[in-house]
């Protein structure tokens, strides 16, 4: 799906003046950072959506894949029949879906007509089980019933407060629920919020938490009128490396030909599906001999745990171990 989508997004920009597509792109990038949720749809016109697609796809994909592959980890023996993409915009996440399963049908809401319009035209011929409806992302959203896998992806922090909570009730109705933020103190806060929203209503967590109990980091809310920010500068998130084409490096001003986009996540399900007895949840730090591992895990909260040689296959698969990875 990763080449699929590259070769979609290849001519995207064709025939939209550079200007325009830059001062999209400036304003997406500030709505995108920015704190103050709206009612209305970011993606304007067809211009914005060509500017969002080209630089938010290639790192939302690989996001939503990277959590959606953690999740499928926990039930091997699954696949979803049906998938909804709530305010899936240009169907980053249905791609993501596309790459981890086969066989089902997706359906993309969202409250914006011309990015549903480019995500059925970048999908054309290549993801046909796929339909796009326009939708307010609010109260009032529900899911069909039998639903069986569920995605929001960067939608939580456009929304206000009671919006957000709707959303997340309406999917919590599916068999599998999986929602990723941007990996910030403010991103990690609203999938906390969400993860308590979705226990509530009965569903397990099974990643990236090792557990369904209290997260063991402590959240701080800073003074009047200043964001919302994390004891001790931590938080949860993760990171996806993101390969640019030369379109993605044109369209967001970078020479590298790779970025890492840092995210949020969680994923829960009514299936009878167990966490990893603990998950990694830092880069791990190598050193002559061991490997210094940062850990959630299910019984004692955050631990740093040191693997030497002396541990033999254990050490050799912390070394090839990652960020993100189960750790048993």
């Amino acid at each position: 799906m990763h080449e699929e989508l590259r070769a979609a997004l290849a001519g995207l920009l064709d025939g939209l003046p550079p200007k325009q597509a830059a001062q999209a792109v400036e304003r997406l990038i500030a709505n995108y950072r920015g704190t103050t949720p709206t009612d209305a749809p970011v993606l304007r016109d067809r211009a914005d959506v060509a500017a969002y697609a080209a630089y938010r796809m290639p790192a939302t994909f690989e996001a939503v894949r990277a959590a959606l592959t953690a999740f499928a980890v926990r039930v091997p023996d699954w696949s979803p029949a049906t998938h909804v993409d709530i305010g899936g915009g240009t169907g980053a996440a249905t791609w993501a879906a596309a790459a981890t399963w086969e066989g089902h049908r997706s359906t993309v809401l969202d409250w914006a007509q011309p990015a549903l319009d480019l995500g059925r035209e970048l999908a054309a011929g290549i993801l046909p089980d796929t339909s796009w409806q326009r939708q307010i992302i609010g109260e009032g959203l529900t899911v069909p019933a039998g639903t069986d896998l569920v995605t929001v992806s960067y939608v939580l922090g456009e929304l206000r407060p009671e919006a957000r909570r709707a959303v997340v009730d309406a999917a919590a109705a599916a068999q599998a629920v999986v929602l990723i933020e941007p990996g910030t103190p403010d991103g990690y806060l609203r999938i906390r919020e969400a993860r308590d929203q979705l226990i509530a209503a009965g569903l397990r967590v099974v990643a990236p938490c090792p557990h369904s109990d209290t997260c063991p980091i402590v959240p701080l809310v800073g003074g009047v009128g200043a964001p919302p920010a994390v004891a001790g500068g931590d938080w949860c998130h993760f990171s996806a490396r993101v390969s640019r084409s030369s379109l993605h490096r044109q369209v967001k001003g970078g020479s590298l030909p790779y970025e890492d986009e840092k995210f949020s996540y969680v994923a829960a399900t009514t299936l009878d599906a167990a966490p990893a007895p603990s998950r990694i949840v830092r880069k791990p730090q190598l050193r002559k001999g061991q490997v210094l591992l940062d850990l959630c895990t299910a019984e004692d909260g955050l631990q740093r745990t040191t693997v030497t040689k002396r541990h033999g296959a254990d050490y050799r698969a912390a070394r090839d171990a990652n960020w993100g990875d189960d750790w048993a």
